[in-house]
């Protein structure tokens, strides 16, 4: 990479990551739309849920996975920018238990405000990460935008039999998350210019990391749910996997994984704005048992990831090669269960201490 004067990207932009989602409530406004489009027999997934991606039969025993997502910058470092949304955006993929084949780009630039060399950065970034799934950037398209926006439109393929939903866990399934909360946290003290050396490292090394272990969760016939975290928080996606598989969940507080330092960021009120978003979406359908830290569980469970963990909803039975797997991907300490879906109840999601 040729050197280049640094640049701070986080200050061309409004929004950050994942946290650049539409609120609940208004993207709901905003999908009832009121022409009916005809049926087609070999779409097995659309838009009448709230999966990661749409999914089509090929008619063989295998679906083709389709799936975009593209934000502004969530990072200062383009070349890192390029890899977290890039990485963000296969996730989708591996969510629903399949493997990314190909990638196009998708890439807004304000050429007013910053060098063609800087977006150069942010595609190689974006092309490593393609790299490492396996698959290659094939093309893309660009406009002029007001702000830097960059992510994927990927397809993969999955065995039908293999595909994994988030409206199909069943009563009695652990819960299990596969990286720990706290990236829009980490990232709005970035904003800030408070976040310290050593929690930028993990931000970034989670922001990165591709969630890899679903395509081989999705072989799991234990495994009857997934789906990612990203910008609803993990409130919102356990929400919508429990709500739409017609059941509650419980959740075990003391159980959840939490970045180093975001707790401490935490007590400093530094909060993402879209946390207060998710939360007036999701509060009315969260209950709370006392004892609960709910003042922080107020800003945690709502908070929104970017290039979350696998939320996996498991049997008893399954559970085993479930974290034989997670173990194989350096997983293990996300092994272990942070909750079970139960019969459904008043409160879709009932926070244990």
């Amino acid at each position: 990479m040729e050197p280049t004067e640094k640049i701070e990207l986080l200050q061309y932009a409004h929004g950050a990551g994942c946290g650049c989602k539409i609120a609940p409530a208004v993207l709901e406004e905003i999908l009832l739309g009121k022409t009916t489009l005809p049926g087609h027999s070999a779409l097995l997934v659309g838009n009448s849920t709230n999966d990661d991606a749409a999914v089509y039969d090929m008619g063989n025993g295998t679906a083709l996975i389709s799936t975009t997502d593209f934000f502004m910058p969530i990072v200062n470092d383009p070349y890192d920018f390029g890899r977290v949304a890039a990485a963000n955006a296969i996730s989708d993929v591996y969510a629903m238990g399949g493997r990314p084949l190909m990638a196009l780009a998708i890439l807004g630039w304000p050429v007013d405000k910053l060098p063609a060399s800087v977006a150069r950065q942010v595609l190689d970034g974006g092309r490593a990460v393609c790299a490492e799934a396996g698959i290659p950037l094939a093309g893309g398209h660009s406009i002029d935008s007001p702000e830097p926006i960059f992510g994927l439109a990927v397809n993969g393929m999955a065995e039908i039999a293999h595909l994994k939903r988030n409206n199909t866990a069943r009563a009695g399934d652990h819960i299990l998350l596969t990286k720990p909360l706290g990236t829009g946290i980490l990232s709005t003290a970035q904003k800030r210019a408070v976040l310290e050396d050593t929690h930028l490292e993990l931000l970034i090394r989670q922001l990165t990391t591709l969630n890899k272990a679903g395509a081989e969760l999705g072989a799991i016939d234990g495994v009857s749910a997934m789906t990612d975290v990203t910008g609803f928080g993990l409130l919102g996606h356990l929400v919508e996997m429990a709500e739409g598989s017609g059941l509650a969940a419980e959740l075990y507080y003391a159980r959840l994984p939490v970045m180093e330092g975001a707790r401490e960021y935490l007590s400093r009120r530094i909060v993402p704005d879209a946390t207060y978003r998710n939360w007036n979406a999701y509060s009315t359908k969260t209950g709370f048992d006392a004892g609960v830290n709910v003042m922080e569980a107020f800003s945690l469970l709502p908070d929104p990831q970017t290039n979350g963990g696998l939320l996996i909803a498991v049997s008893d039975a399954g559970l085993p090669a479930v974290q034989q797997v997670l173990g194989a991907y350096g997983l293990g300490a996300h092994a272990q269960p942070i909750g079970t879906f139960v019969a459904a109840a008043d409160k879709i999601v009932q926070v244990r201490q």
